[in-house]
């Protein structure tokens, strides 16, 4: 493991840095989109999600090619990972609103709002990193604080959802509503996951 440049920075940190950029975009896109419902909102969410796909494609033929790396590859591999995870789930949860018609509602805002939040975080933390490692640490772990919030929120969103039936259209829009809750979900906890990962480096780091 090498110190990190303090002059230039390094392609990993870069590309990571690079991807959570991509990922602010996106989630703050869909975050307008459960508001609005703008369908440019949604364009832009399906081209974040794919400039975030090409931004990991080119971060793991760097990891091919690199032999020395600022921290553990399989640490700069996950965070990659996690983090594209958490913009796929921005995209599905669109898609999956138009796929099963499903309007937006307070609690699929609210989570939204924390999503978005947690992917600010994120960005905090891949900007501090290099420098300020703890400062890095701190942001990872409102994140964390974030993905808990949509915990919470999802599950009063689901007891008030499955509260009396009406009939079976009302049940099969109930199913369809939570669908869209739980990619809402997946997003937050793969941001978490992601948090754990920058909470993993730090601890390497310092």
């Amino acid at each position: 493991m090498t110190f990190l440049s303090r002059t230039k920075e390094n392609i990993f940190i870069r590309l990571l840095r690079e991807q959570a950029e991509v990922l602010q975009r996106g989630a703050q896109a869909l975050e307008r989109f459960v508001h609005d419902g703008d369908p440019n909102d949604a364009e832009i969410v399906e081209i974040s999600e794919k400039q975030g796909d090409e931004i990991r494609r080119i971060l793991i033929d760097e990891l091919h090619q690199t032999f020395v790396t600022p921290f553990d590859r399989e640490d700069i591999f996950e965070l990659s990972l996690y983090l594209d995870d958490v913009l796929d789930y921005c995209y599905t949860t669109i898609q999956e609103m138009r796929l099963l018609d499903v309007s937006s509602d307070k609690f699929l805002q609210e989570m939204v709002v924390r999503v978005r939040e947690a992917a600010d975080e994120l960005l905090l933390a891949m900007q501090r990193l290099e420098r300020n490692p703890m400062v890095a640490l701190d942001h990872s772990r409102r994140a964390k604080h974030r993905e808990n919030q949509v915990e919470r929120l999802y599950r009063q969103a689901i007891a008030e959802l499955f509260d009396g039936p009406e009939n079976v259209h009302h049940v099969m829009m109930m199913l369809r509503t939570r669908e869209v809750y739980r990619h809402v979900s997946n997003a937050a906890d793969q941001a978490d996951q992601a948090a754990n990962v920058i909470g993993k480096v730090v601890m390497k780091m310092t």
